[in-house]
């Protein structure tokens, strides 16, 4: 069941190319899903920067953020983590990245589900791994 996004969030999606848009709903599908196999709480839909942005429950991990240009999809991450390069290490083969901050798919790529669903558990449990390493 896909959950309905709110009205401000899902006129951006609009936005986005056809193709490009069936490729970000599901890539939403597999934020939630993480977010749902984590049990990070609550996951928060709203827009940062004017992109569909993904909150978890404080203290459990940092945002997603969904943009695109052209003929790709760009999943963010706040620039002061360690994530982009930790999926830099694991998935360099089925994405592309920008500098700390992003991984970029091409739309007409097949979607490397298992890797997003993946990205999303580290994004929105990043606070809670950051402790549990720094009690280590």
């Amino acid at each position: 069941m896909t959950i309905p996004s709110p009205e401000n969030v899902a006129v951006v999606f609009k936005t986005a190319p056809p193709a490009v848009n069936t490729r970000l709903m599901q890539i939403r599908d597999l934020i939630f899903e993480a977010a749902s196999s984590t049990d990070t709480g609550p996951l928060t839909e709203t827009l940062k920067w004017g992109q569909p942005a993904y909150l978890p429950a404080k203290r459990a991990g940092t945002t997603l953020r969904l943009g695109w240009n052209d003929a790709k999809c760009i999943l963010y991450v706040h620039c002061q983590t360690d994530l982009v390069a930790r999926w830099r290490t694991l998935y360099a083969e089925h994405f592309q990245f920008e500098g700390n901050r992003a991984a970029h798919l091409p739309a007409a790529t097949p979607l490397p589900t298992d890797a997003l669903q993946h990205m999303a558990e580290m994004a929105l449990t990043y606070h809670r791994q950051k402790s549990r390493s720094a009690a280590s």
